[in-house]
């Protein structure tokens, strides 16, 4: 990534030290402005969250750990926005069920700094274990939990293939709350992330089948609003802005 930024955040306290965790998903700045506002209304960003099945942490409570990552705005590195959890169905205290029981959870930074202001959103997404487990992640935790929530996106009626994911790899498909309904379009892109466990958080664990910890892909989702309270069509026209993310 341009300005000395990286696709890896930095988790605290990990064994070996500065190990970090992937960000694999992406919501493109060439999205609907009012679905990057940080909002839960007027259809944004957490409203367009809980539309395929995720909220926000149980109770208003917040994660003790943080995670910071660098989007290369001129920012440096910076605490996670949020942390966003399967909400099990209930969008008001589900997410109390994954704090306890797992699932799939993801941090998320806007990349807003002074030196690339797109608005995008960069997401590490995992699949974590129980709270007594103390929450590390699953065998294969971080590409399933990618495609996982890319499947929810694009309401998939089947289990996306992970084996089978390429820079080729595309989905598309609706999804609502509250009125709004988002038409999302997910392109797996390679050259952002390696395919490695080199630098990757329970890389010993995480990694399956002599494969690597992670395949190197991210998803990148660019949404719209099709449909919004109280109208049949949004009537909203999306304007391009450039996701200032390259090749490292």
């Amino acid at each position: 990534m341009d300005g000395g930024g990286s696709m890896l955040d930095q988790v605290q306290d990990t064994y070996p030290p500065g190990l970090g965790e992937p960000i694999n998903v992406i919501i493109s700045a060439y999205s609907d402005s009012q679905v990057l506002q940080n909002t839960e209304t007027n259809g944004g960003l957490i409203n367009y969250f809980q539309s395929f099945g995720f909220s926000t942490e149980c109770l208003g409570q917040s994660d003790d750990s943080v995670q910071t990552a660098n989007l290369g705005d001129g920012s440096g590195y910076l605490n996670q926005t949020a942390v966003i959890r399967w909400d099990y169905g209930d969008a008001n205290l589900g997410t109390c069920q994954e704090t306890v029981e797992g699932g799939n959870h993801f941090r998320y930074w806007i990349q807003n700094g002074p030196s690339a202001d797109s608005g995008a959103i960069f997401m590490a997404t995992s699949y974590e274990m129980p709270i007594a487990q103390q929450h590390n992640i699953i065998v294969n935790g971080y590409n399933l939990g990618r495609d996982w929530l890319v499947g929810n996106a694009t309401s998939q009626s089947t289990i996306l293939p992970t084996a089978n994911m390429t820079n080729t790899s595309t989905y598309s498909g609706q999804t609502s709350f509250n009125g709004f309904t988002y038409a999302t379009t997910v392109t797996y892109v390679s050259g952002l992330l390696q395919n490695t466990s080199d630098g990757i958080n329970h890389y010993s664990s995480v990694a399956v089948n002599g494969q690597n910890a992670i395949d190197g892909l991210v998803a990148v989702l660019t949404v719209k609003l099709v449909q919004h309270a109280g109208s049949s069509s949004s009537g909203w026209v999306a304007i391009p802005v450039t996701m200032h993310v390259h090749l490292c």
